[in-house]
């Protein structure tokens, strides 16, 4: 993406009417673990392309880590693998590699384009 274009017409599906593409897009609640079969915490929402309908980012919610409070992070759908079950979702990177992500506000409405490309880019995408 160059600099200065908007960044995708990302929502928040569940602050959107939107529907997906297909029902089991949505894996809100889902637990995440990560390759190595390590729990890393549970989807609270998804980012949602509103042309196409289908999912762009998960965010996942990771539990309390000495005293502190849960933290967020955003994981490209890329990033998850064929092993989505009835409770839970496997993602094709080790749990450290999304703890270090990019830090990710929850209550930011949509995350930026610049949020965006350094997510994309972490993770080896676009």
């Amino acid at each position: 993406m160059e600099r200065g274009q908007q960044p995708p017409n990302l929502t928040k599906l569940s602050e959107s009417d939107l529907p997906l593409e297909e029902p089991w897009q949505d894996l809100r609640g889902l637990d995440v673990y990560d390759i190595q079969d390590e729990q890393i915490g549970s989807v609270v929402d998804l980012y949602v392309d509103r042309e196409v309908r289908v999912p762009s980012y998960l965010v996942v919610s990771a539990g309390v880590f000495l005293g502190i409070s849960k933290k967020h992070f955003l994981v490209p759908v890329e990033e998850v693998s064929r092993d989505v079950g009835e409770d839970r979702v496997t993602v094709t990177v080790p749990k450290e590699k999304v703890l270090n992500s990019p830090e990710f506000d929850p209550d930011v409405d949509v995350p930026n384009a610049d949020l965006q490309r350094a997510i994309d880019a972490y993770y080896g995408h676009r």
